[in-house]
């Protein structure tokens, strides 16, 4: 009896050493080679030390029809759950050097498995995707796997987070489960995700391209706004990744962590009394306000690469996680064009699934003018962060700063589309269209006919100014709850949001509404 009990416990031990080696040393060494770490070496970095535990280790697959027949412990990837920072997360993790890390039958199961769990738990699921696609030795069960990880992925879209980490080929029918996603991360170099590959490019369309040029991290990072963060080797994305998890809740059930930071709610900033110039087309960096006004300055932008007149990301006020929506002067004067639209209203829809109040800091001239805008169809992206704001039950604050004109001043955060509470500095201007403009509109005949048409021009613009263009007219017919100090805003947000805290919205019975997509 001893010795068979020895001979199973012999057994189990050289299955398990080998489910951490199941396709040799060298093909790790090739890993490395390319500047990548292993399946487990990725799980190891990411979660806290010790909290792993593993699933399926010794499932396989049934072997292919085609070429290689032989399976491998795992098939091709690691599963199971662990924590960060003491928070519970589920994790799949691809394994390259198994079959490139493709998708069988089996593989998906596995990955399935840890996202069904996900959801009953209601823990955040991060995949770590290094895939050479679809498994062609397994045919149509390959095309199934994938099918079922899409399922899963919409029915667990805004009940827990969910978190893609791109770190190695992601390419065909593979791409869609991280763009499912919540937020999706890329490794400068390593990384890329198309449909189509730069071969079947090349065939279709007699265009040269690489990988990197045709969807590595700098492309969706910059110009199609896939990727969400970028970071420059696997161990910095790793890191980043423990640092989103620690802004968000671990499922639509609970609010996201409070963290002190030891800076006081009621301290106040003089320099940004002079923040904003007293010229009125002269621009500003809207960062300065951002990191003055969260705890200890530490704010992790979404898509900083991508339409960057808008600023989205998570920060702190008094402990509580907030999400920042905010115009950026400081390029196209902060105009809402259409990506940053949907960029923007992608980011609001994701707090208010998971209860992160909303700040938005306004200086917006308006909307980006044109035939390409119109054409590329603004008015169907602005609708979308209008449609995602005023859907949002979650605390919502604004707080305008300069500019705020037109359509673009109701589409970001406005009392009209029943924002809780909207502040304004000193320096807001709040109209139909900016001065100029204005004066251009209403006294068109008597600059025309004038001796000196800019000077009456100039006359009319200064009247338009301090008659409409400023936050009191607004502050009397109680569209502006109250024009504050700048140096006071930090202390005036912590505060509402206390008295916010409590709120609760319900919108009409329906099963979804129709975002114009």
């Amino acid at each position: 009896m001893d010795a068979q009990y020895h001979a199973t416990i012999e057994n189990l031990e050289r299955l398990r050493a080998e489910s951490r080696v199941p396709a040799g040393e060298k093909k790790i060494e090739a890993q490395h080679g390319r500047g990548k770490l292993t399946a487990r070496e990725r799980i190891d970095l990411l979660l806290d030390d010790g909290t792993f535990e593993e699933f399926d280790a010794l499932k396989t697959g049934r072997g292919g029809s085609l070429g290689d027949a032989h399976t491998y412990p795992g098939d091709g990837v690691v599963t199971g759950h662990g924590s960060i920072d003491g928070r519970e997360v589920f994790i799949f993790s691809q394994d390259f050097t198994v079959i490139g890390g493709s998708l069988g039958e089996a593989h998906s199961q596995k990955i399935c498995k840890v996202m069904d769990l996900a959801v009953k738990v209601g823990a955040p699921i991060i995949g770590l995707n290094d895939s050479g696609g679809a498994r062609i030795q397994e045919g149509v069960d390959a095309l199934a796997a994938y099918g079922e990880i899409f399922h899963r992925n919409v029915r667990a879209s805004g009940v827990v987070p969910q978190i893609s980490c791109i770190m190695g080929p992601c390419a065909g029918g593979a791409v869609y489960s991280p763009s499912i996603t919540d937020f999706i991360f890329m490794v400068q170099e390593s990384s890329y995700m198309f449909v189509t590959g730069p071969s079947v490019v090349k065939t279709v369309t007699h265009q040269e391209i690489t990988s990197e040029d045709l969807g590595g991290a700098r492309i969706h990072s910059q110009k199609s706004g896939v990727a969400h963060f970028t970071s420059p080797n696997d161990v910095l994305c790793l890191r980043e990744i423990r640092r989103l998890i620690n802004y968000l809740p671990s499922n639509n059930r609970q609010r996201a962590p409070i963290l002190d930071l030891r800076d006081p709610a009621d301290r106040n900033d003089p320099a940004l009394d002079y923040l904003v110039p007293e010229n009125p087309n002269q621009t500003y960096d809207m960062n300065v306000l951002i990191h003055s006004i969260l705890d200890g300055a530490e704010f992790m932008e979404v898509q900083p690469g991508f339409a960057r007149n808008i600023i989205c990301g998570f920060g702190r006020l008094g402990g509580q996680t907030v999400g920042l929506v905010a115009n950026q002067p400081a390029v196209l004067a902060g105009v809402l064009d259409t990506e940053a639209s949907y960029k923007a209203g992608r980011f609001v829809r994701f707090c208010d699934a998971f209860n992160i109040p909303l700040v938005a800091l306004v200086d917006v001239p308006g909307f980006m003018p044109g035939p390409d805008q119109e054409h590329g169809g603004i008015i169907r992206h602005g609708a979308k962060l209008l449609y995602a704001f005023t859907e949002a039950t979650v605390p919502r604050i604004s707080v305008i700063v300069r500019k705020a004109y037109g359509g673009a001043y109701l589409v970001m955060n406005s009392k009209h589309i029943h924002c809780d509470v909207n502040y304004a500095w000193p320096t807001a201007e709040i109209a139909v269209m900016g001065p100029k403009g204005a004066a251009e509109v209403i006294h068109r005949k008597e600059i025309r006919d004038a001796r000196d048409p800019e000077a009456v021009l100039n006359e009319k613009m200064a009247q338009y100014r301090h008659t409409f263009a400023n936050p009191f007219l607004a502050a009397q017919r109680g569209y502006i709850d109250d024009v504050i100090f700048p140096r006071d805003t930090r202390h005036r947000l912590i505060r509402t949001l206390q008295v916010l805290e409590g709120k609760e919205a319900e919108g009409p019975e329906r099963k979804h509404g129709n975002i114009p997509l």
